[in-house]
């Protein structure tokens, strides 16, 4: 799959953006000051090193990330469900945390990542399209937008997960909200144009319109789903980026002055 870059060109008619991408970029740095400081990024020497340091991810993850069956009954995880999980090291023990909230779990999940490679593939492509998103809405709503498609898409989620083996794992990561970006960039940009590098030539960079790289993504995200066997939560790619989208719509609708001939941000008509 095509890999997004930035195009560091300059705006229509060289007019500068109007904003920097605050509320993107605070996003971006709590996300890699989280993972710093987590058991994952294995720079904390609290959690220990080796297999004490995998054991302790794997209850950090539980701790922070979002449960499908803790949210749907709205309450932490029992001793019970909690032995169903196999430890990811011999010996590695999960105690219930009795004073974990569901529903704030849905919005810290968002800022935990299972390891750097997780994180920088959520952060480049946020880093790519969220610009032009947020200064499009500002950075409130933005904001606000992000939170609310990612907990759409985390609870869609945990409703399709709730009765498979999935439902007592955690979900970690920003994919859902990340994904919600993408859906509201092809709703406002689907014109623009996006470098992009594509494996299969090489890592050639080559140029495509939004439409076709984030219609691409999304048709190999609707694949996974139903293709299996992988530990990737791609549904919540597919319902933050239909979520984002249709959100996008209803805010635009009647509205054809929203919707910019170029982002100024990110890529570029």
């Amino acid at each position: 799959m095509a890999t997004p870059v930035l195009d560091h060109l300059p705006a229509k008619d060289g007019v500068p953006p109007v904003r920097a991408p605050v509320a993107t970029l605070t996003l971006i740095a709590i996300s890699s000051v989280v993972l710093l400081a987590g058991p994952s990024f294995g720079l904390n020497p609290g959690y220990g090193t080796g297999p004490a340091r995998v054991c302790a991810e794997q209850r950090y993850e539980q701790r922070w990330g979002a449960v499908p069956v803790e949210l749907i009954a709205n309450r932490p995880l029992t001793p019970d469900q909690l032995a169903t999980l196999p430890p990811v090291v011999p010996g590695c023990l999960l105690s219930p945390d009795p004073g974990k909230i569901p529903a704030l779990s849905v919005f810290t999940s968002f800022f935990v990542h299972a390891g750097w490679l997780h994180l920088l593939g959520n952060m480049l492509f946020l880093f790519v399209f969220g610009p032009g998103v947020e200064e499009r809405f500002g950075r409130i709503r933005f904001l606000l937008g992000y939170l609310t498609v990612g907990a759409l898409a985390t609870y869609g989620y945990a409703y399709a997960q709730v009765h498979s083996i999935e439902a007592v794992r955690a979900l970690v990561g920003a994919s859902g909200a990340i994904a919600g970006v993408l859906g509201s960039y092809l709703r406002l940009y689907p014109r623009a144009r996006v470098t992009a590098l594509v494996p299969l030539l090489f890592f050639l960079p080559l140029r495509f319109p939004a439409w076709l790289v984030l219609g691409l993504w999304f048709a190999l995200q609707w694949w996974s789903v139903h293709s299996g066997g992988s530990e990737v939560a791609y549904l919540v790619h597919v319902i933050g980026f239909a979520t984002g989208y249709l959100a996008t719509w209803a805010a635009t609708l009647g509205r054809p002055d929203t919707l910019a001939p170029s982002p100024r941000t990110g890529a570029d008509e």
